[in-house]
């Protein structure tokens, strides 16, 4: 229990900085704009639209169903209105869970020594879930790992119970229901029951790959072949479920969000789908470069096979295909279990037995404090059940690592960008579990004690060094300007674009120009860059120069109703009626189809026929009209 206690301080109090954030990035269209929390919209709404609160099955809804997560949201506005200090601390308090149940999870794997701590901490402090923690939207990947857990766990009790005890179905009813809020609170979470057969076969029966058919056809092993049957029938039947909700249609997304999807070569997409993958590992090993998005051009297109980037590619699916060959070989003579190597499933000679780190005891008299990590905590500790083999782990690690990032491959349907650091939240437990289990491996592997002390500080010097990175990078997300000038970097064009909003908001306009400018160098045919920067323009009396933006955001995305508004008015004030009532008229015949967010774009549709009828009412005497209604809202994207 201490274990998971500290392992959830450090959770809480690395995160304890972002109490103080404000609203940042996709917070403002998830709660600020979100009519969903709002008291006047009927909850039951909730169920019915997408994530951002656009209508599930209309054409342009982003189909991110996650009424869970939508549901705290409106709790947290129940309570505290916009206050995002509320929102914030919900959000820690989440992870600040999931961090103990992680940790207790890791127990059932690693025994009750250091290990299970060093994984622990390892979570707790790891850079990648800044943007899940910090950015309130993130909750949705958060809550989903706390229930993915949950259901993990459950499923571990089923197996232990499997054929001794009645409550096993008790258990089983859990794993199913935990699984399907897992998959409310977001997507992905439904992949715990793939991850949940894995531990079954490879884990708890401990079943070599040829060893699974013959296995499942013996009458003994009934009960592995209908809890296996049963989580198929579930996870095919939240995934029908899902598909028949969002209008049996997949979502459409611009080129800028994922630009490898809307590729014309097929090379070019097949290179990069294997090669981002990798991208996402490495943010896992060195998260030294972090971002709010990674979309348009932050991970360049590779075009041909002699981009050097293919190296790593094949870097990464080597080194994946060696853990697997390790984690499913058939067992040799030497192996280890337990963390301890063993014979032929004895003791070896120094008397390492199969079982928990408890029962180690090394033959030292005063061990140093390193040395006690191969004897766990307590070396007076009982019988215990054997826990698994380094094998068995690397298995059940890998799955948690591949199976829940299986949908953002591209693999099955294409998705909205390119990278997202919160979809690794989830694979991350993978991730920590193996560099815990491997380190521990090596600690064994090696005799010399100087090594020993060396690999298990430098595993505790890992997560200080992540600690620290975690503590920074959650100052980026103190406010909108702070994070868009750190993603400058990486993803100058929607950095330069937003930052440019923000200074706007702040009056600097300038500045504010100067962004925008920026982020059309780097990105000439961003047509809410464009339409931003027209809107500067026309608000600073500079309506020529306005005119011409608007015209090349039109230009760039002829469904662009705003545009057509002010432009209509521009022209209107110009004394050119004829132009601007043909302007007007053709933005109230563009349909919402397809469109990210249709409420803005029939708030402008609306603006276009109020204005048309004043232009038809007033004939052209500007000189008594009253003052049009303007779309005076930058796009953030």
């Amino acid at each position: 229990m201490l274990a998971e206690l500290v392992s959830s301080a450090l959770g809480l109090a690395l995160y304890l900085n972002t109490l103080s954030a404000d609203f940042c990035y996709d917070d403002s269209r998830a709660i600020k704009t979100n009519q969903d929390l709002l008291p006047e919209t009927p909850w039951t709404h909730i169920f019915y639209n997408d994530f951002w609160g656009t209508l599930l099955t209309h054409s342009g809804s982003h189909k991110s169903y996650r009424p869970l997560c939508t549901l705290s949201f409106r709790l947290n506005h129940a309570v505290g209105g916009l206050d995002p200090w509320s929102y914030h601390l919900v959000n820690v308090l989440l992870h600040a869970a999931v961090t103990g149940v992680f940790t207790s999870f890791s127990k059932t794997l690693l025994g009750d020594g250091c290990w299970t701590f060093m994984a622990g901490l390892l979570f707790a402090s790891h850079p990648i879930h800044t943007e899940a923690v910090a950015g309130i939207v993130g909750r949705a990947d958060v809550g989903a790992s706390l229930f993915f857990l949950l259901s993990l766990l459950c499923y571990i009790k089923h197996c232990s119970t499997r054929g001794s005890s009645a409550r096993t179905w008790g258990w089983f009813l859990g794993t199913g229901l935990c699984a399907g809020c897992s998959m409310l609170w977001k997507e992905q979470g439904v992949t715990v029951l793939a991850v949940s057969a894995v531990y079954d076969v490879f884990v708890f029966h401990r079943l070599k790959v040829k060893q699974i058919l013959p296995a499942i056809c013996k009458r003994k092993n009934l009960s592995l072949f209908l809890s296996i049957s049963l989580l198929t029938f579930w996870g095919t039947s939240l995934l029908g479920a899902r598909l028949y909700w969002m209008g049996n249609k997949p979502p459409s997304f611009s080129n800028s969000d994922n630009p490898a999807a809307d590729s014309d070569s097929l090379l070019a997409r097949t290179l990069t789908f294997f090669y981002l993958p990798t991208k996402n590992l490495w943010l896992l090993l060195c998260p030294d470069t972090l971002s709010f998005d990674w979309s348009m051009d932050a991970v360049p297109l590779l075009r041909t096979v002699c981009d050097w980037r293919n190296l790593h590619t094949v870097a990464f699916y080597m080194g994946l295909l060696l853990l697997a060959y390790y984690g499913l070989k058939s067992p040799g003579v030497e192996r280890e279990c337990n963390g301890k190597v063993v014979t032929n499933g004895k003791q070896n000679a120094n008397g390492h037995s199969c079982h928990s780190d408890g029962e180690y005891r090394n033959s030292e008299s005063k061990p140093s404090l390193a040395a006690k990590a191969e004897n766990g905590i307590k070396n007076n500790a009982a019988q215990r059940s054997p826990l698994p083999s380094t094998e068995n782990i690397v298995v059940l690690s890998l799955s948690l690592l591949i199976i829940p990032f299986v949908p953002a491959t591209n693999l099955f349907f294409y998705v909205g960008f390119v990278i997202a650091e919160r979809v690794l939240y989830i694979p991350s437990m993978g991730f920590c579990l193996l560099v815990t289990v491997g380190a521990r491996a090596l600690y064994v592997k090696v005799q010399k004690r100087f090594l020993k002390s060396l690999i298990f500080y430098a595993t505790a010097t890992l997560i200080v060094f992540y600690g620290l990175k975690t503590a920074i990078r959650n100052g980026d997300w103190q406010n909108e300007e702070m994070l868009y000038r750190s993603g400058i970097k990486v993803n100058p064009a929607k950095a330069w674009g937003n930052l440019g909003n923000v200074l706007k908001s702040q009056s600097k306009i300038s500045e504010a120009e100067r962004a925008y400018r920026n982020a059309l160098y780097y990105r000439s045919n961003m047509a809410d860059m464009l339409y931003n920067l027209g809107l500067l323009l026309q608000e600073n009396s500079r309506f020529a120069e306005a005119l011409h933006y608007y015209k090349l955001a039109i230009g760039s995305r002829p469904t662009l109703a705003s545009a057509y508004l002010n432009t209509g008015i521009i022209l209107m004030n110009q004394g050119k009626t004829e132009e601007a009532r043909r302007t007007f008229l053709k933005c109230s015949e563009i349909p919402d189809e397809n469109l990210k967010d249709p409420h803005a774009h029939k708030s402008s549709v609306t603006s276009c026929l109020y204005n048309l009828g004043k232009l038809y009412h007033e004939q052209g005497h500007y000189e008594v009209r009253p003052k049009p209604h303007l779309s005076l809202s930058p796009v953030f994207w």
